[in-house]
């Protein structure tokens, strides 16, 4: 049988939504077309892509096995003379898998069944899945086919298909696989990797190696976006031929479909392993079944090869909204992006009217703002007007169709609000209007002083006493915060719009915080983002500025000051960091014990290894701030529970669903601190925090 030299090949990233069957299904049938249109001949879709990857514990229902293969019948038939690879659950037997259904000429032809289960940091696969044994196979009933199901390879006129799907290339090598398929000309990777800084470069050095070891080309196809809440996915779409990176798609765009099609060389690999590949070592693994699909590939016309092949990856010039790929991106870049894009999703499949912030002129309520302006101002790039209205034609009237562009459209969808009281600055008010006036939102300022007067005195006559700032600290300051929410709910609950918490990660691992106050809102997307990050992303977008949206010197206002929560009288000069610690060394501390798991003392040791702005601490200074940090972690368990929803940016994410799970009662390190303090050469019994001392919105509990 003659084999084709020149194959196109594409992977596509899409932006589904677990349990939106229909949705889905319609996106699926997009990229098929697009690819089709596009003259592609073998295209790869994300991991679990016909029913959504993050559908929790509903994968437990038999329904939801059920319903994707009713909705595999009705793709199949989109799949005339192409082969396409799709995820989805598969309930076979007893157990259910995480499988790829491989459809050509409008029919299912097995199902490669996953087999290394990701079950650590976000992932929860084995709590819903059973891994399939490597190098095994048998025949599966779904819908109205009967297929093997398990480690296949496909024969395709001649040219091999196999797979390896997520985390079986994370874990390549691993004794319960072999690698890559033996002798496969094409490998097929369909993902659902999540977004994390610097991650990108890591899954093109595992795309790359795969392709190199199996001297094959590979395509890796993942999904895009805020898929179900928490994760953020940067649609990656990456095709590699023996080593070498030949296409790469489009990370963060904001269309619900993004292809990303490759020539590729079946000869040149072809060759390569008949020169180089070794025969498997004894043992290694079982041989995949081999089914043959009878559909036979046409060589694409050399004009078509030469012109894709002149354009090396790159599939048209770029948008505004979408970084060209191959560049790397900073941390500040892939920050911008990921939360933008992640907040778009979040409030449009949520059907949310727009954004609310309660912006109070620093840098937490400003980042929030930031990002929800640059939300509406990539979305509107990419998309254009059109575009961008489709996807919002829920919200009606100014959307909907034929309406023409509002001059205000962030003002439209982003509404901010300075809510002062009596300890108020006119710094902080004048930087939040000048940053609302430069970024074009919805501006509102109103007072609670009144409020907040209302509840103290109903608090005073119960109670038959005096608040005072000397007594009673702490609850005077959480009442003001307190005071804000219910007006900020109202607007929130009358516009329809999604109000947001601007809590970071620095203060929500030491409660600093106040629980109903300035944590209200339905998403907290700066949670999972230091106060470190922040102050320098800030400082970046007011003097560089993402690419194409221009810099913002409105931010100055914010980045000069010194971070207050401006809860207590103004002559009192609260500071942030005076009521904490210095914010690089409560990250660096954090850091440490979290993300590291140290002990109390071997924190003490590393705090005392670690560059630190204001040079190295003194030992006693260390070990009482290692103390305060620790005990504040411990007490403040229960509002990290409460907390929002928050997006995953890295691997020191504190949120207690997805990541870092922590008791809400414990012990409260007391051994541990009580050895901290003997290798410190402080007293053997310290004195514990007062409720109403520093940091008054932490201690106390509340």
């Amino acid at each position: 049988m003659s084999q084709p030299r020149f194959l196109k090949v594409a992977g596509a990233a899409l932006n589904q939504t677990p349990l939106d069957w229909v949705g889905n299904r319609e996106r699926i049938a997009e990229a098929i077309h697009a690819a089709r249109e596009a003259g592609v001949q073998v295209l790869c879709l994300p991991e679990l892509c016909v029913s959504g990857y993050g559908c929790e514990d509903a994968f437990h229902s038999e329904a939801v096995a059920e319903q994707a293969a009713r909705s595999l019948e009705e793709i199949a038939p989109e799949t005339a003379g192409i082969v396409v690879a799709v995820g989805l659950p598969v309930l076979h037997g007893d157990a259910l898998f995480n499988g790829v259904a491989l459809l050509a000429d409008g029919e299912l032809h097995g199902v490669v069944a996953k087999q290394l289960l990701a079950g650590y940091g976000v992932y929860y696969e084995p709590r819903w899945f059973k891994a399939w044994p490597g190098g095994t196979s048998e025949a599966c009933r779904i819908g109205r086919w009967e297929v093997p199901i398990g480690e296949l390879v496909f024969d395709v006129g001649g040219v091999t298909l196999g797979f390896e799907i997520c985390e079986d290339a994370w874990g390549r090598g691993h004794p319960g696989t072999g690698g890559p398929p033996h002798q496969a000309d094409l490998l097929l990777n369909p993902s659902a990797s999540h977004f994390a800084f610097g991650k990108h470069e890591t899954l093109k050095g595992i795309v790359a190696e795969g392709s190199r070891q199996a001297h094959a080309v590979y395509i890796f196809a993942n999904l895009l976006g805020n898929e179900s809440g928490r994760l953020l996915y940067d649609g990656t779409v990456l095709i590699a031929s023996d080593g070498r990176m030949i296409a790469e798609g489009r990370r963060f765009s904001y269309r619900g479909v993004a292809l990303c099609s490759a020539v590729a060389d079946l000869r040149a690999n072809r060759l390569e392993r008949r020169r180089l590949s070794y025969p498997l070592a004894a043992g290694q693994r079982g041989e995949a079944a081999r089914v043959g699909v009878p559909l036979r590939f046409s060589e694409p016309a050399l004009e078509s090869v030469r012109a894709e092949r002149a354009q090396s990856g790159i599939q048209q010039e770029p948008p505004l909204a979408a970084p060209s790929p191959g560049r790397s991106l900073s941390r500040y870049e892939e920050f911008a992006h990921a939360v933008s894009l992640g907040l778009w999703d979040y409030m449009r499949k949520s059907r949310g009217r727009g954004l609310i912030v309660s912006l109070s002129g620093g840098v937490d309520s400003g980042s929030v703002t930031v990002l929800a302006w640059l939300m509406v101002r990539l979305a509107r790039a990419e998309l254009g007007w059109e575009g961008l209205r489709r996807q919002l034609a829920y919200l009606g009237d100014w959307a909907a169709p034929g309406a023409p562009e509002p001059g205000d459209l962030t003002a439209r969808l982003v509404r901010t609000v300075y809510q002062a009281t009596e300890n108020s600055s006119r710094t902080t008010r004048d930087a939040a209007r000048g940053l609302a006036e430069q970024l074009g939102t919805h501006h509102l300022v109103w007072n609670v002083d009144e409020a907040v007067k209302t509840y103290r005195g109903l608090a005073e006559e119960a109670l038959q006493l005096k608040l005072t700032w000397a007594e009673h600290d702490t609850a005077l300051q959480n009442v003001q915060a307190r005071a804000r929410s219910p007006g900020i709910w109202l607007l929130a609950n009358v516009t329809g719009a999604l109000l947001v918490s601007t809590s970071n990660r620095s203060e929500v691992g030491v409660g600093y915080c106040t629980m109903d106050g300035d944590t209200s809102g339905g998403l907290a997307p700066i949670a999972g983002a230091n106060k470190t990050f922040l102050r320098g992303w800030l400082r970046w977008m007011e003097t560089d500025g993402l690419a194409g949206a221009g810099r913002l010197p409105a931010l100055a206002a914010i980045n000069d000051q010194e971070p207050t929560a401006e809860l207590r009288p103004l002559a009192q000069a609260q500071s942030d960091e005076a009521d904490l610690m210095p914010y690089p060394i409560l990250d660096a501390i954090e850091q440490a014990a979290i993300r590291d798991r140290m002990s109390p003392v071997q924190v003490w040791r590393n705090l005392q290894a670690t560059p630190l702005p204001g040079g190295p601490l003194a030992p006693a200074e260390a070990a009482r701030l290692v103390e305060r940090f620790f005990r504040l972690w411990s007490a403040s368990q229960w509002k990290r529970e409460r907390l929002a929803p928050s997006f995953h940016l890295d691997d020191e994410n504190l949120d207690p669903k997805t990541w870092c799970r922590f008791p809400i009662l414990s012990g409260g390190y007391e051994v541990e601190l009580e050895a901290l303090r003997r290798e410190a050469g402080k007293p053997a019994t310290a004195e514990p925090p007062k409720s109403g001392s520093p940091p008054t919105r932490a201690e106390g509990g509340q």
